[in-house]
């Protein structure tokens, strides 16, 4: 068994894009939708699939499963997600001994920039690039599994309230 543990944050601006290691194009849906726990169904590149199950109330850390499964199940999983399937390329951005994850969203969610940090403790303090703006941890109007299942919100405030 896994624990998830990361902070959110929006973002400020584009400086985040000279420290890019990596970039990744992800599709993503969710299957099953509950206050305290989910099944996601994320294609990555369109060559690798998985599937993830969370679970957990707290804003921090949750119980997290995740799983390889063949790329036609994925495809036909998001078919038939619950609301909208995500679009957004993943960067992943290094900083003083910590990986960010900045995710600029596309489709529904476009102009939408978060990005997280996972850490090793709840107790773990990483450095904050100048880039981040307010810190949405905890928000549930910002988690993937809202802005699938709950898109009728209103995404220009999501957008703009870095």
């Amino acid at each position: 068994m896994a624990k998830e543990i990361e902070r959110k944050f929006l973002v400020r601006n584009d400086s985040w894009r000279a420290g890019v290691q990596t970039q990744a194009s992800l599709r993503q849906g969710y299957i099953a939708s509950m206050d305290d726990r989910s099944v996601r169904v994320r294609l990555l590149n369109g060559e690798k699939a998985r599937l993830t199950v969370k679970i957990g109330r707290s804003t921090m850390t949750r119980e997290e499963f995740e799983y390889d499964i063949p790329v036609a199940d994925a495809e036909q999983l998001l078919d038939d997600a619950i609301g909208i399937v995500i679009e957004k390329t993943r960067y992943r951005v290094p900083h003083e001994g910590f990986v960010w994850e900045v995710d600029v969203f596309s489709g529904q969610h476009r102009g939408l920039v978060i990005a997280e940090v996972e850490m090793k403790s709840e107790s773990d303090r990483p450095s904050l690039p100048a880039w981040l703006g307010r810190e949405v941890t905890g928000d549930f109007r910002y988690s993937n599994q809202a802005l699938a299942t709950e898109f009728e919100h209103d995404r220009h405030a999501l957008s703009h309230s870095a």
